[in-house]
């Protein structure tokens, strides 16, 4: 018994679930054990195979979902000139570019593309003063889309740091349909604590200052909070 629970204590410590996916997972087990129950109750004796096949696959889908909202535990180094990612995911565009919404002049663009299966907390990757937290409806394109940044579903950020302002953009993709931030206009953003959460496949955008020093590449793989992306000097 005290072996079972030394073993459990250990998963705990090592992952914890977001809050915005205790529901999604208990109803979803409550859903699966319903479907289950029903197809052993009507074919267990016909088709005993095809049971224990759904049972199975229904299993693996609940784990997925409960790896999908899960919140690993990570060591975060804050730093006033530094710019953490966000997200964790795929660096995807690293350019110069004109942003039109907020500051509209010329910024370096660094996107970062959340998969289903990775961590998909969003982290602050400054702190300082939330100048605009906006909310805008929008399409549902792939997140690697060109247009994706501007006609998406998506929800914007300025972060006034120390050294410079900062804009992140969390964009829904083809299966995201929820995004979820904290931060509201007038708060006080803390480094590394939660922005915000977008459920399933989606992209986030960080629109830095053009003299900031770029520390990722393309295609590289980054985690929030961990991974610097920047440097403002």
């Amino acid at each position: 018994m005290y072996k079972y629970k030394y073993i459990w204590d250990i998963v705990i410590s090592v992952m914890r679930i977001h809050k915005e996916g205790v529901h999604t997972i208990i109803i979803s087990l409550f859903a699966l054990a319903l479907i289950n129950g029903l197809i052993f109750y009507f074919l267990k004796l016909s088709h005993p195979s095809f049971c224990w096949f759904i049972l199975i696959l229904s299993g693996a889908v609940w784990l997925f979902l409960i790896s999908f909202f899960r919140i690993p535990h990570r060591l975060m180094v804050p730093g006033k000139d530094l710019v953490f990612s966000p997200a964790d995911g795929r660096i995807v565009v690293i350019e110069e570019t004109t942003e039109t919404e907020y500051f509209n002049d010329r910024r370096i663009q660094v996107s970062i593309f959340m998969s289903p299966a990775n961590v998909h907390v969003n982290r602050n990757p400054v702190g300082g003063l939330v100048k605009l937290s906006r909310y805008q409806p929008g399409k549902y394109l792939v997140a690697w889309h060109p247009k994706s940044s501007t006609e998406n579903e998506r929800h914007t950020v300025v972060i006034a740091a120390e050294k410079g302002e900062i804009l992140i953009r969390q964009i829904a993709g083809a299966m995201a349909r929820r995004i979820v931030n904290y931060l509201k206009a007038g708060d006080q953003a803390v480094q590394h604590e939660e922005m915000g959460f977008i459920k399933f496949g989606s992209r986030v955008d960080v629109f830095l200052p053009l003299h900031a020093k770029i520390h990722v590449v393309l295609e590289q793989m980054v985690q929030g909070g961990v991974t610097v992306l920047a440097t403002l000097p």
